[in-house]
């Protein structure tokens, strides 16, 4: 997302290296890696080490943020949950699978890729281009990231929204007020079901583990 806030510190970095430990030891062309959690996590700070990580290893890869895929736009989203029910619609069919699906397949092709990305400044939705030709891998990050089939190594992160408010309220992409606590609430759910998918677990202390 244009303008977020990455809150990176030693923690980030080291579980970084473990992660890239493993990818190197599995290092294949077009590699996949997805990282999911709750909000505030640290999902974004994890795939930017990782990235970054990776260049010294001769692999040139990409941070796709997949929380840009919303199908509702950011200044309706709020109304539109609360119209059809926070604990109805809030969860992984919010997001748009067929433009996530298109650009993962656009890099898998090496071809020239554009796709949402939302400006946290103005609130709207610009659209990104991006030459996948020199891309080596791809690391997708967002809550329900590791729902994406076909990934090479799923990293799922423990903590909670609980253990995370003073990162959200940092970042400041919603107010902390009842309509995002039920929101988080519900992400809450949705997220950590997913966690039986996962390769890597990330602890609440983050300590990192494989899980399978």
């Amino acid at each position: 997302m244009l303008g977020d806030v990455l809150l990176i510190d030693e923690k980030h970095r080291v579980a970084g290296e473990a992660i890239m430990q493993m990818i190197l030891e599995n290092r294949k062309p077009k590699m996949m890696v997805a990282i999911s959690g709750e909000s505030g996590s640290g999902k974004s700070e994890l795939a930017h080490v990782i990235a970054k990580g990776m260049r010294k290893h001769g692999t040139m890869a990409k941070p796709l943020h997949i929380d840009n895929y919303y199908r509702i736009h950011p200044l309706e989203r709020t109304q539109w949950r609360l119209d059809n029910g926070i604990e109805n619609v809030v969860g992984p069919g919010e997001y748009d699978w067929d433009t996530i699906m298109r650009n993962i397949a656009e890099f898998k092709e090496g071809k020239i890729s554009t796709g949402p990305c939302v400006d946290l400044v103005t609130e709207q939705i610009d659209q990104l281009t991006t030459d996948y030709s020199g891309i080596d891998m791809l690391i997708i990050d967002g809550l329900y990231a590791i729902k994406v089939p076909d990934v090479d190594l799923r990293v799922f992160i423990e903590l909670t929204y609980h253990e995370t408010k003073k990162a959200q309220v940092v970042r400041g992409k919603e107010p902390q007020n009842e309509y995002r606590m039920r929101v988080l609430e519900k992400e809450h759910q949705e997220v950590q079901a997913l966690k039986p998918m996962a390769d890597v677990l990330i602890s609440k202390e983050y300590q990192v583990r494989r899980d399978k």
